[in-house]
């Protein structure tokens, strides 16, 4: 049985189906986790996600920040931008299978994979969380996200504050936090301050803030972290950290990277086509 990280897909399905094709995917015996960022911006959303269904336990998806901004167009919470590509899936005949499926998605997982702890999210963990700590405070969104609340969320979710973790936040301003942290976050403080307007590469990263991932004494350090996310970062592997996303949707690569012993990790990647022109491509 072999396990496979995959980053951001973005509703490239032929990229998928290349890369599936690559490393001889079998739903039987393999297992998926992909990292967030499902849909939009490429040409097939809602063939992505009738795929990663059909896959059934053997694909275990997260959520990104596209993935949500999809559950609030739908709910008409906010309108689609000039570079989303969701018709498909708001217009599919299945639109509501689809859309239910995506609320039951993760925001975090954490994994045991052959020797090596693996946590999982979209895009950045804050340097007061631990990796349990990360797990529970994702599984409060999830929950919401099953829920009757759901629409109320969804218009509470968006805005950049509060920009720094408390344990006594409650409601919407705490939920607001985990989104933003798991979603969104690239770049924070020691202290764990976020900041979301720089979304190139961390070379641009304004005085006194720098990539979550190398805050001194983060509380996830422990394991390995696997994100996706900033495109602009490309693929980065270490010992206790790989990054995935490598702009698929941008004419980079869609990658994969089979989990092995002793942190033997290989990477697998497809050439992509671009299906769109690089301008706000941090998101």
């Amino acid at each position: 049985m072999a396990l496979y990280l995959i980053g951001d897909v973005q509703g490239c399905d032929s990229a998928l189906q290349r890369l599936l094709d690559t490393i001889s995917f079998s739903p039987s015996r393999d297992t998926l986790y992909l990292l967030g960022d499902l849909v939009n911006r490429g040409p097939d959303s809602a063939a992505v996600l009738r795929r990663l269904m059909g896959y059934g336990d053997a694909a275990r998806c997260l959520l990104g920040n596209h993935d949500l901004h999809l559950l609030a167009i739908a709910h008409g919470v906010r309108r689609p931008s000039r570079s989303d590509t969701l018709d498909d899936v708001l217009q599919a005949p299945d639109r509501p299978a689809l859309l239910d499926w995506l609320c039951r998605q993760r925001l975090a997982l954490l994994e045991h994979c052959h020797d090596e702890e693996v946590l999982m999210i979209h895009a950045g963990v804050l340097p007061a969380w631990t990796a349990t700590k990360t797990i529970a405070l994702a599984s409060e969104v999830e929950a919401v996200l099953q829920s009757s609340d759901l629409p109320d969320f969804l218009h509470q979710m968006y805005g950049n504050e509060p920009t720094d973790w408390d344990d006594a936040l409650t409601g919407s301003a705490r939920l607001r936090v985990i989104v933003n942290a798991l979603t969104r976050l690239r770049l924070c403080t020691p202290q764990g301050s976020m900041e979301f307007k720089t979304t190139a590469s961390a070379s641009e990263a304004p005085a006194g803030y720098l990539p979550w991932f190398e805050v001194p004494e983060r509380q996830t350090a422990d394991v390995t972290v696997a994100f996706g996310h900033w495109s602009t970062l490309g693929w980065l592997n270490r010992p206790d950290v790989l990054a995935l996303d490598t702009g698929c949707v941008w004419g980079g690569c869609l990658s994969a990277v089979r989990l092995g012993m002793a942190r033997a990790h290989e990477l697998i990647q497809v050439k992509c086509v671009a299906a769109q022109t690089p301008g706000g491509r941090g998101d």
